[in-house]
């Protein structure tokens, strides 16, 4: 049988791929602010499965962007958007569309992940550890 991670590995990937990416674009930025921005994500999801409207968040400028570009991943995988080429045409990617259920429990796989490492390794333990495997 299949691990969790093993099912969903390019989900994972995908959203850390999105945080990383803001992480390199400013390095000062902490697993605190990858935290927020992934809490904010589940409560935002949350409220969608309980049909209630999102929540207004405020987050700093690098989790405000962590949000974004992690939220763009999702809805990528919840089928609700389509990538575009340079000349504008729309890009069909191989992505298996997924629930809001399974947004979720991705989300909070990576929430456990930036718990482990921020407690093993500091301050920006995550983006040291997750940033030498993704590209």
């Amino acid at each position: 049988m299949n691990t969790f991670e093993e099912q969903y590995i390019d989900v994972l990937h995908n959203i850390e791929v999105a945080l990383i990416r803001v992480y390199r674009e400013n390095e000062a930025m902490t697993d605190y602010e990858a935290l927020e921005a992934i809490n904010g994500l589940l409560r935002t999801y949350t409220a969608e499965s309980r049909r209630r409207s999102a929540p207004e968040l405020k987050l700093n400028e690098q989790a405000q962007a962590a949000y974004d570009g992690m939220q763009a991943m999702c809805e990528l995988h919840m089928g609700r958007v389509t990538l575009g080429s340079e000349d504008g045409e729309p890009v069909s990617l191989p992505v298996a569309v997924i629930t809001v259920g399974e947004i979720l429990d991705c989300l909070k796989r990576i929430r456990r992940s930036i718990e482990r490492w921020n407690k093993e390794m500091g301050r920006r333990g995550y983006f040291d550890m997750v940033g030498k495997y993704v590209l």
